[in-house]
């Protein structure tokens, strides 16, 4: 080790000097493991201080990714048949295995609830996935429990409800009120240029660039003191990750909770009345539920529609900020 580094953390140290090849909590991770020696002998904290002359040696187990085991995790079921499962998720609960969440997922509930009835074709870790909501984001998702299901229904969130067989419908409270009554955003999105799990609105032309289409409508406005807020139906016509999220911040209207794309709004939040604000802190997610989805049985092809009120965290998030969120 060069002496210049003499004295630093070794957790920095290793962070410094592997950069885009580990994030700094994998390396923590690792020194506690046991997995960084320093002169051999295994490191006794992330803390530690190198010192010069060192010799550091790391090692990065080959990764293992376990299947997933079922696990009983209580489910909201809205329709079940021999050919699908209609589910209401809840805020919180991750779709599937994961780095970070292998175990607690819908798809451990799924193998469960289903024992061995679910669609192959999404692999061993998404079995009958055809679709996904964000783990923070509520609300109705299909899962295909035969491989003709999985199929016919993976056709039909492709169309995009373009060939009227599907309906996918969110409604969200956002900062701001929108001009219009309703609108469309029409914005491409692709990966952020700062953050790879990050969307952001791109040119057409940029080779990542995907078309993105949201329906959007105002619902309601708030009735309370400060900063204006509004809830909004959104409807899908492309399908891409945080679709809805980037184009209603990319309109000036981010949704509330969102910190990813609208930590800007966040100082809003404290021209609210005490008691809003209070609930705006407790609330730790973004305000989306996918309350309507609509598409036709893969077996049958009569047309079936699911819809679930917002969810009591939303539902409270309107009353303290003033809105009418009743149909």
């Amino acid at each position: 080790m060069e002496a210049s580094a003499a004295g630093s953390r070794l957790d920095q140290f290793l962070g410094a000097k592997l950069a885009g090849d580990l994030s700094r909590s994998r390396i923590q991770a690792l020194i506690s493991a046991g997995e960084v020696l320093v002169d051999g002998v295994p490191a006794t904290a992330t803390k530690q201080k190198v010192a010069a002359g060192s010799t550091i040696e790391l090692f990065v187990p080959e990764p293992v990714d376990a299947d997933p085991k079922p696990e009983n995790i209580p489910l909201a079921v809205l329709y079940e048949d021999d050919a699908l499962i209609v589910i209401d998720k809840p805020a919180g609960l991750v779709v599937h295995p994961g780095p970070g969440n292998w175990t607690g997922t819908l798809v451990n509930a799924l193998l469960h609830h289903c024992a061995d009835s679910l669609s192959g074709i999404g692999g061993v870790k998404r079995p009958g996935i055809v679709h996904r909501l964000d783990k923070d984001t509520s609300g109705v998702m299909v899962v295909a429990k035969t491989d003709a299901a999985h199929r016919d229904l993976a056709e039909q969130f492709a169309a995009h409800g373009r060939d009227g067989r599907m309906v996918r419908a969110y409604r969200a409270i956002v900062w701001g009120v929108p001009e219009r009554p309703a609108g469309i955003v029409d914005a491409p999105l692709g990966r952020s240029s700062t953050d790879r799990v990050k969307r952001q609105v791109v040119p057409a032309t940029r080779s990542d660039a995907r078309e993105a289409v949201t329906h959007f409508a105002l619902k309601a406005r708030s009735k309370g003191e400060g900063a204006p807020t509004s809830l909004v139906d959104c409807v899908l016509e492309t399908g891409r990750t945080h679709q809805i999220r980037v184009h209603m911040a990319h309109i000036g209207h981010p949704l509330v909770g969102d910190e990813v794309y609208g930590a800007g709004f966040r100082s809003k939040a404290r021209t609210l009345s005490p008691e809003a604000q209070a609930v705006i802190v407790d609330f730790r997610r973004q305000a989306l539920h996918a309350f309507r989805l609509g598409f036709e049985h893969p077996a049958t092809g009569e047309p079936l529609s699911f819809e679930t009120p917002m969810p009591r965290d939303l539902q409270r998030l309107a009353a303290a900020l003033g809105i009418d969120a009743t149909d």
